[in-house]
């Protein structure tokens, strides 16, 4: 298995804060996040993390990380409208990350940074609920999955219940 080697922390225009929930690291985190341009997402060990929801909070725009990962709410957000997706492999070579993101041009990086300013409130926990919060997306989320597995039971019912009734006569 192949390693994710950090850049060089001396490279003057990257900037990593390392969060902990003891203390005050989850601020300071949030805050690092705040203040830049690009926040990695590296696949762990759940499909998801709070790494990303804390960076489109913070409208920092993500760079996910892994290969096969499932994201929250892809069935009607278009990942690649805000974030950029750097393969595995890729990221384990040399210097490929800094050339990357040092590659992507004022005018590329606000059309995400813009893009994620739209949907950040859709990966907001709110209490009460408001209409398009995450509370709101994950119930949406629930309906469309609901909707999906009610139509694969119908059309398997299809010729199930026909053929029943030919058995009557």
């Amino acid at each position: 298995m192949e390693t994710f080697k950090m850049p060089r922390k001396d490279e003057k225009d990257v900037h990593f804060t390392f969060g902990t929930y003891r203390g005050d690291g989850i601020d300071k985190a949030g805050q690092g996040m705040a203040s830049s341009k690009f926040c990695l997402n590296i696949a762990g060990d759940t499909p998801s993390s709070n790494r990303l929801f804390d960076a489109i909070a913070r409208q920092c725009v993500p760079v996910i990380i892994s290969d096969g990962i499932e994201l929250p709410f892809e069935d009607v957000l278009d990942y690649s409208e805000f974030g950029v997706f750097v393969r595995a492999s890729d990221a384990v070579k040399k210097g490929y990350l800094l050339y990357l993101l040092r590659g992507v041009k004022k005018d590329q990086w606000t059309i995400l940074w813009e893009r994620l300013k739209e949907i950040a409130p859709q990966f907001e926990y709110r209490y009460p609920s408001q209409p398009g919060d995450a509370v709101d997306m994950v119930w949406e989320a629930v309906l469309r999955k609901k909707s999906s597995v009610q139509f694969r039971h119908h059309r398997k019912n299809r010729y199930t219940r026909s053929e029943a009734l030919l058995k009557r006569i």
